[in-house]
Protein backbone atom coordinates (compact mmCIF):
# COMPACT_ATOMS: atom_id res chain seq x y z
CA UNK A 1 0.00 0.00 0.00
CA UNK A 2 1.46 3.40 -0.72
CA UNK A 3 0.28 6.68 0.20
CA UNK A 4 -2.14 7.82 -1.64
CA UNK A 5 -3.82 11.41 -0.12
CA UNK A 6 -5.10 13.09 -2.63
CA UNK A 7 -3.73 15.88 -0.86
CA UNK A 8 -0.34 15.00 1.09
CA UNK A 9 2.27 17.21 2.89
CA UNK A 10 5.41 18.02 2.53
CA UNK A 11 7.63 17.00 5.25
CA UNK A 12 10.91 17.83 5.88
CA UNK A 13 12.50 15.46 8.58
CA UNK A 14 15.68 14.87 10.95
CA UNK A 15 16.62 12.45 13.31
CA UNK A 16 16.88 14.32 16.44
CA UNK A 17 17.41 10.98 18.72
CA UNK A 18 16.85 10.49 22.43
CA UNK A 19 19.60 9.22 24.81
CA UNK A 20 18.72 7.38 27.32
CA UNK A 21 20.36 8.89 30.66
CA UNK A 22 19.02 5.97 33.41
CA UNK A 23 19.38 2.72 30.76
CA UNK A 24 17.46 0.92 33.76
CA UNK A 25 14.85 2.85 33.52
CA UNK A 26 14.14 4.64 30.04
CA UNK A 27 11.42 7.18 29.10
CA UNK A 28 9.09 6.18 26.95
CA UNK A 29 7.67 8.86 24.47
CA UNK A 30 4.15 7.65 23.17
CA UNK A 31 3.21 8.24 20.06
CA UNK A 32 -0.52 8.50 19.08
CA UNK A 33 -1.46 7.81 15.79
CA UNK A 34 -3.61 10.13 13.19
CA UNK A 35 -6.85 7.95 11.11
CA UNK A 36 -6.03 8.26 7.22
CA UNK A 37 -8.19 7.57 4.64
CA UNK A 38 -6.80 6.59 1.42
CA UNK A 39 -8.67 7.49 -1.72
CA UNK A 40 -12.62 7.62 -1.86
CA UNK A 41 -15.15 7.06 0.52
CA UNK A 42 -15.06 3.46 0.39
CA UNK A 43 -11.51 2.97 1.10
CA UNK A 44 -9.44 1.77 3.60
CA UNK A 45 -8.60 3.79 6.71
CA UNK A 46 -5.26 3.45 8.11
CA UNK A 47 -3.53 4.67 11.39
CA UNK A 48 -0.45 6.71 10.50
CA UNK A 49 2.47 6.48 13.54
CA UNK A 50 5.04 8.14 11.29
CA UNK A 51 5.65 10.56 10.50
CA UNK A 52 4.20 13.31 13.13
CA UNK A 53 4.84 16.63 14.96
CA UNK A 54 6.45 14.70 17.96
CA UNK A 55 8.22 12.60 16.10
CA UNK A 56 9.30 12.06 12.50
CA UNK A 57 11.68 9.06 12.41
CA UNK A 58 12.85 5.85 14.50
CA UNK A 59 16.53 4.64 12.76
CA UNK A 60 16.00 5.21 8.78
CA UNK A 61 12.09 4.14 9.81
CA UNK A 62 10.20 6.77 7.91
CA UNK A 63 6.42 5.98 7.62
CA UNK A 64 4.11 3.62 9.47
CA UNK A 65 0.69 3.08 8.66
CA UNK A 66 -1.58 0.22 10.92
CA UNK A 67 -4.67 -1.06 9.16
CA UNK A 68 -7.41 -3.53 9.88
CA UNK A 69 -8.83 -5.66 10.68
CA UNK A 70 -10.36 -4.48 7.67
CA UNK A 71 -13.67 -6.28 6.34
CA UNK A 72 -13.74 -6.57 2.51
CA UNK A 73 -16.61 -7.11 2.02
CA UNK A 74 -17.28 -2.93 3.24
CA UNK A 75 -14.29 -1.51 2.42
CA UNK A 76 -14.21 -3.17 -0.79
CA UNK A 77 -10.28 -4.38 -0.05
CA UNK A 78 -6.73 -2.90 -1.28
CA UNK A 79 -6.56 -1.72 -4.88
CA UNK A 80 -4.09 0.67 -5.56
CA UNK A 81 -2.68 1.06 -9.07
CA UNK A 82 0.96 1.54 -10.28
CA UNK A 83 2.39 4.64 -8.28
CA UNK A 84 6.39 5.39 -7.75
CA UNK A 85 8.76 5.81 -5.00
CA UNK A 86 12.33 7.41 -4.62
CA UNK A 87 14.53 7.04 -2.37
CA UNK A 88 12.88 4.14 -0.14
CA UNK A 89 12.54 0.77 0.76
CA UNK A 90 8.55 -0.55 1.44
CA UNK A 91 8.64 -3.16 3.83
CA UNK A 92 5.28 -5.08 3.91
CA UNK A 93 4.02 -7.11 6.74
CA UNK A 94 0.55 -8.78 6.96
CA UNK A 95 -1.49 -10.32 10.04
CA UNK A 96 -4.43 -11.36 7.88
CA UNK A 97 -5.37 -11.20 4.46
CA UNK A 98 -3.24 -12.05 0.76
CA UNK A 99 -1.90 -8.97 -0.98
CA UNK A 100 -0.35 -9.41 -4.97
CA UNK A 101 2.02 -7.25 -6.16
CA UNK A 102 3.57 -6.13 -9.15
CA UNK A 103 6.36 -3.57 -9.95
CA UNK A 104 8.33 -2.44 -12.70
CA UNK A 105 11.21 -4.93 -11.73
CA UNK A 106 8.93 -7.71 -13.12
CA UNK A 107 8.71 -8.72 -9.58
CA UNK A 108 5.00 -10.76 -9.27
CA UNK A 109 4.58 -11.78 -5.43
CA UNK A 110 2.04 -12.56 -2.95
CA UNK A 111 2.24 -10.70 0.34
CA UNK A 112 0.76 -13.18 3.13
CA UNK A 113 0.77 -13.15 6.54
CA UNK A 114 4.21 -13.90 8.36
CA UNK A 115 6.17 -13.26 5.00
CA UNK A 116 7.97 -9.81 4.81
CA UNK A 117 8.42 -8.35 1.29
CA UNK A 118 10.83 -5.81 0.92
CA UNK A 119 11.00 -3.66 -2.30
CA UNK A 120 13.63 -0.78 -2.91
CA UNK A 121 12.63 2.11 -4.89
CA UNK A 122 16.18 3.85 -4.64
CA UNK A 123 16.55 5.85 -8.64
CA UNK A 124 12.86 4.88 -9.09
CA UNK A 125 10.14 2.16 -9.01
CA UNK A 126 6.41 1.74 -9.48
CA UNK A 127 4.44 -1.10 -8.28
CA UNK A 128 0.50 -1.82 -7.49
CA UNK A 129 -0.99 -3.89 -4.69
CA UNK A 130 -4.27 -5.69 -4.86
CA UNK A 131 -5.90 -7.73 -2.13
CA UNK A 132 -6.94 -11.00 -3.49
CA UNK A 133 -10.42 -12.32 -4.32
CA UNK A 134 -10.03 -15.12 -1.59
CA UNK A 135 -9.30 -12.75 1.76
CA UNK A 136 -11.48 -11.87 3.90
CA UNK A 137 -10.06 -9.41 6.37
CA UNK A 138 -7.11 -7.42 5.84
CA UNK A 139 -4.96 -6.90 8.94
CA UNK A 140 -1.55 -5.07 8.87
CA UNK A 141 1.31 -2.44 9.19
CA UNK A 142 2.89 -0.95 5.80
CA UNK A 143 6.63 0.71 6.42
CA UNK A 144 9.02 2.87 4.54
CA UNK A 145 12.78 3.05 5.14
CA UNK A 146 15.14 5.96 4.12
CA UNK A 147 17.89 5.21 1.85
CA UNK A 148 21.36 6.83 3.22
CA UNK A 149 22.21 9.61 0.57
CA UNK A 150 25.26 7.48 -0.66
CA UNK A 151 22.83 4.90 -1.80
CA UNK A 152 19.56 6.39 -2.31
CA UNK A 153 19.97 6.18 -6.32
CA UNK A 154 20.78 2.43 -6.10
CA UNK A 155 18.84 -0.01 -8.72
CA UNK A 156 15.73 -1.26 -8.02
CA UNK A 157 15.04 -4.64 -6.01
CA UNK A 158 12.62 -6.98 -4.04
CA UNK A 159 13.11 -9.37 -1.73
CA UNK A 160 11.04 -11.59 0.15
CA UNK A 161 11.60 -13.96 3.12
CA UNK A 162 9.33 -16.07 5.72
CA UNK A 163 11.39 -16.03 8.94
CA UNK A 164 10.77 -18.91 11.61
CA UNK A 165 8.94 -18.77 14.65
CA UNK A 166 11.56 -18.49 17.39
CA UNK A 167 10.20 -19.70 21.09
CA UNK A 168 11.00 -16.84 23.65
CA UNK A 169 9.17 -19.30 26.51
CA UNK A 170 6.49 -16.89 27.41
CA UNK A 171 6.26 -15.51 23.79
CA UNK A 172 7.11 -15.92 20.21
CA UNK A 173 9.02 -13.91 17.77
CA UNK A 174 9.11 -13.44 14.21
CA UNK A 175 12.91 -11.57 13.16
CA UNK A 176 12.07 -10.08 9.73
CA UNK A 177 15.27 -7.49 9.78
CA UNK A 178 18.06 -7.49 11.34
CA UNK A 179 18.69 -9.77 14.51
CA UNK A 180 16.85 -10.24 17.86
CA UNK A 181 16.82 -13.39 20.40
CA UNK A 182 19.73 -15.27 18.36
CA UNK A 183 18.36 -15.12 15.13
CA UNK A 184 18.88 -12.75 12.25
CA UNK A 185 17.74 -12.12 8.99
CA UNK A 186 19.17 -12.31 5.36
CA UNK A 187 17.57 -9.32 4.08
CA UNK A 188 19.27 -7.02 2.82
CA UNK A 189 19.12 -3.13 4.20
CA UNK A 190 21.42 0.25 3.61
CA UNK A 191 21.54 0.97 7.23
CA UNK A 192 21.71 -0.97 10.66
CA UNK A 193 17.55 -2.34 11.09
CA UNK A 194 15.71 -3.94 13.47
CA UNK A 195 12.10 -5.35 12.61
CA UNK A 196 10.38 -8.20 14.53
CA UNK A 197 6.55 -9.18 15.43
CA UNK A 198 6.33 -10.31 18.82
CA UNK A 199 3.49 -12.38 20.24
CA UNK A 200 3.29 -11.79 23.74
CA UNK A 201 0.95 -14.93 26.26
CA UNK A 202 -0.97 -13.14 28.82
CA UNK A 203 0.93 -11.35 31.75
CA UNK A 204 4.01 -12.26 30.41
CA UNK A 205 7.43 -10.64 30.78
CA UNK A 206 10.10 -10.44 28.25
CA UNK A 207 13.92 -8.81 28.78
CA UNK A 208 15.39 -8.60 25.11
CA UNK A 209 18.94 -7.80 24.26
CA UNK A 210 19.00 -5.28 22.14
CA UNK A 211 21.63 -3.07 20.11
CA UNK A 212 22.44 0.14 22.73
CA UNK A 213 23.55 2.11 19.44
CA UNK A 214 19.91 1.55 18.35
CA UNK A 215 16.44 3.94 19.17
CA UNK A 216 13.76 1.67 19.67
CA UNK A 217 9.82 1.97 18.69
CA UNK A 218 6.80 -0.19 19.96
CA UNK A 219 3.91 -0.53 17.65
CA UNK A 220 1.16 -2.35 19.33
CA UNK A 221 -1.13 -4.07 17.54
CA UNK A 222 -3.37 -6.49 19.71
CA UNK A 223 -3.76 -6.10 23.66
CA UNK A 224 -2.04 -4.15 26.13
CA UNK A 225 1.99 -3.55 26.42
CA UNK A 226 4.14 -2.11 29.08
CA UNK A 227 7.18 -1.07 27.70
CA UNK A 228 9.86 -0.29 30.50
CA UNK A 229 7.15 -0.33 32.64
CA UNK A 230 4.62 2.72 30.72
CA UNK A 231 1.76 1.39 29.69
CA UNK A 232 0.73 1.42 25.61
CA UNK A 233 -2.82 0.71 24.30
CA UNK A 234 -3.33 -0.88 21.14
CA UNK A 235 -2.46 1.17 18.32
CA UNK A 236 -0.19 3.35 20.55
CA UNK A 237 3.53 3.20 19.48
CA UNK A 238 5.64 3.70 22.29
CA UNK A 239 9.56 5.13 21.63
CA UNK A 240 12.62 4.38 23.43
CA UNK A 241 15.70 6.57 22.73
CA UNK A 242 19.59 5.18 22.35
CA UNK A 243 21.64 3.72 25.18
CA UNK A 244 19.62 0.72 26.15
CA UNK A 245 20.67 -2.66 25.89
CA UNK A 246 17.71 -4.72 27.95
CA UNK A 247 14.28 -3.99 25.89
CA UNK A 248 11.58 -4.75 28.63
CA UNK A 249 7.89 -5.54 27.64
CA UNK A 250 5.10 -6.62 29.47
CA UNK A 251 1.63 -8.03 28.31
CA UNK A 252 -0.64 -6.48 31.52
CA UNK A 253 -3.78 -8.42 29.76
CA UNK A 254 -5.55 -11.63 30.03
CA UNK A 255 -5.37 -12.40 26.44
CA UNK A 256 -2.20 -12.96 23.94
CA UNK A 257 -0.58 -9.44 22.85
CA UNK A 258 0.96 -8.61 19.57
CA UNK A 259 3.68 -6.02 18.81
CA UNK A 260 5.98 -5.13 15.92
CA UNK A 261 9.27 -3.70 17.52
CA UNK A 262 11.63 -1.33 14.94
CA UNK A 263 14.95 -0.66 16.01
CA UNK A 264 17.40 1.23 13.98
CA UNK A 265 21.12 3.46 14.20
CA UNK A 266 19.80 7.44 14.26
CA UNK A 267 19.22 8.87 10.70
CA UNK A 268 21.70 11.26 10.54
CA UNK A 269 20.38 13.13 7.11
CA UNK A 270 17.94 15.48 6.41
CA UNK A 271 15.10 14.20 3.88
CA UNK A 272 12.17 15.83 1.94
CA UNK A 273 9.09 13.57 2.42
CA UNK A 274 6.05 14.07 -0.42
CA UNK A 275 3.42 11.19 -1.37
CA UNK A 276 5.79 8.18 -2.22
CA UNK A 277 8.80 9.90 -2.70
CA UNK A 278 12.13 10.90 -0.81
CA UNK A 279 14.35 12.89 -1.55
CA UNK A 280 16.45 16.26 0.07
CA UNK A 281 14.91 19.40 -1.58
CA UNK A 282 11.64 20.64 -2.65
CA UNK A 283 12.90 21.17 -5.73
CA UNK A 284 14.42 17.39 -6.28
CA UNK A 285 10.94 16.22 -5.40
CA UNK A 286 9.02 18.31 -7.56
CA UNK A 287 11.16 16.80 -10.37
CA UNK A 288 10.34 13.55 -9.03
CA UNK A 289 6.81 14.36 -9.89
CA UNK A 290 7.83 15.51 -13.06
CA UNK A 291 8.91 13.02 -14.33
CA UNK A 292 6.15 10.23 -13.23
CA UNK A 293 3.97 12.51 -14.45
CA UNK A 294 5.69 12.27 -18.01
CA UNK A 295 5.65 8.83 -17.93
CA UNK A 296 9.49 8.52 -17.70
CA UNK A 297 11.74 5.36 -17.26
CA UNK A 298 13.07 6.63 -14.76
CA UNK A 299 10.13 4.28 -12.86
CA UNK A 300 9.67 1.50 -15.52
CA UNK A 301 6.13 0.00 -16.10
CA UNK A 302 4.16 -2.34 -14.06
CA UNK A 303 2.72 -5.14 -16.32
CA UNK A 304 -0.30 -7.34 -15.54
CA UNK A 305 -2.14 -4.62 -13.55
CA UNK A 306 -6.12 -4.89 -14.45
CA UNK A 307 -7.37 -2.03 -12.20
CA UNK A 308 -8.90 1.15 -13.55
CA UNK A 309 -6.87 4.24 -13.86
CA UNK A 310 -3.78 2.09 -14.87
CA UNK A 311 -1.37 4.42 -13.04
CA UNK A 312 -2.01 7.22 -10.09
CA UNK A 313 -1.85 10.21 -10.80
CA UNK A 314 0.37 12.91 -8.56
CA UNK A 315 -1.65 15.21 -6.66
CA UNK A 316 -0.45 19.11 -7.13
CA UNK A 317 2.54 19.72 -4.97
CA UNK A 318 2.12 22.18 -1.97
CA UNK A 319 1.71 25.96 -2.73
CA UNK A 320 4.19 26.93 -0.13
CA UNK A 321 6.95 24.35 1.88
CA UNK A 322 6.14 23.44 5.38
CA UNK A 323 9.05 24.51 7.87
CA UNK A 324 11.33 21.46 9.11
CA UNK A 325 10.16 19.42 11.72
CA UNK A 326 13.32 17.89 13.99
CA UNK A 327 12.43 15.37 16.44
CA UNK A 328 12.62 16.07 20.50
CA UNK A 329 14.17 14.37 22.62
CA UNK A 330 12.60 12.86 25.96
CA UNK A 331 12.81 15.07 28.57
CA UNK A 332 15.23 12.64 30.73
CA UNK A 333 17.89 13.03 28.09
CA UNK A 334 17.47 17.33 27.95
CA UNK A 335 19.23 17.35 31.55
CA UNK A 336 22.33 16.85 29.18
CA UNK A 337 24.20 17.32 26.39
CA UNK A 338 23.64 15.34 23.67
CA UNK A 339 26.41 13.97 21.54
CA UNK A 340 26.03 15.06 17.91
Amino acid sequence: MSNTETAPPELTCRDDPGVVVDPTRPQVEILTARDVPLGGPRAMRVRRTLPQRQRSLIGAWCFADHYGPEDVAASGGMDVGPHPHTGLQTVSWLFSGEVEHRDSLGSHALIRPGEVNLMTGGHGICHSEVSTPDTRTLHGVQLWVALPDAHRHTGRDFQHYAPATVDLGNAAARVFLGSLAGDTSPVRTFTPLLGAELVLDPHARLDLDVDPTFEHGVLVDLGTVAVAGTDLASRDLGYVGTGVSTFELANTGDAPARVLLLGGTPFEEEIVMWWNFVGRSHEEVADFRAAWQAESDQFGRVEGYQGNPGRLPAPPLPKARLTPRHNPSPRAARDEERPR
